[in-house]
């Protein structure tokens, strides 16, 4: 039976309060973490126990994300610049890797130690303030790009982050990013037990490696 899987994350507002120091705005903030100035991840994780306790794996048939707006500036100018990331792995990153991820990807030479077989799905969202919008302070999207295996995984978490970066330099006071939802559809399937059983070991070796922010 094909499962549709979700996960959210929540609303945040960053304030510029200096030059190129950002601070997030806590009354508005759903389980965000600020990792550097200018950069912050939300991160949580899709629970499968209960499908691995069945001794099933997952073999993933779409993915998406779900928003409700573009990135809101405040006092904005054109050429600010933000880039957004949704990313979903069956192996778990720092932040930091998640960060890198925004930035690189999973190519070759990224610190994110994320492969392109962990790599479930991923959609990278760079979004601008040009002449056009600048008049009234929206942002356009400028390139959108998806990677990603849709690799079957025995484990039993998908590990879901959502990642914020700030342009260099960037004029706006303030940047609020809605509500976001991250969806997996999928199905659980039985295998013969020596590629189960195979599958089942990568996944735990993956999750095993040190996770040290």
């Amino acid at each position: 039976m094909t499962k549709l899987l979700t996960k959210e994350h929540g609303f945040l507002a960053v304030d510029q309060d200096t030059p190129n120091v950002w601070t997030i705005r806590e009354q508005l903030n759903q389980g965000w973490e600020k990792v550097t100035d200018g950069s912050f991840v939300s991160s949580t994780y899709f629970d499968l126990a209960g499908m691995s306790m069945e001794e099933k794996t997952l073999f993933f048939e779409a993915a998406g994300v779900q928003d409700i707006l573009a990135p809101t500036p405040f006092n904005g100018a054109p050429g600010d610049s933000v880039i957004v990331a949704d990313v979903m792995t069956s192996s778990p990153m720092t932040n930091l890797e998640a960060i890198y991820f925004g930035l690189t990807g999973n190519m070759a030479g990224s610190l994110t130690n994320i492969s392109f077989q962990e790599t479930i799905y991923a959609r990278v969202n760079a979004w601008v303030i040009n002449v056009d919008t600048g008049t009234w302070g929206g942002m356009t999207l400028a390139t959108s790009n998806q990677l990603g295996s849709m690799s079957a995984t025995a484990s039993d978490r998908v590990y879901s982050y959502k990642i914020l970066l700030m342009g260099d330099p960037i004029t706006a006071t303030r940047v609020s990013l809605a509500s976001t939802r991250h969806m997996l559809q999928a199905i659980a399937k039985e295998e013969p037990d020596h590629e189960y059983m195979m599958r089942l070991m990568r996944s735990y070796q993956l999750q095993q490696e040190p996770d040290v922010d």
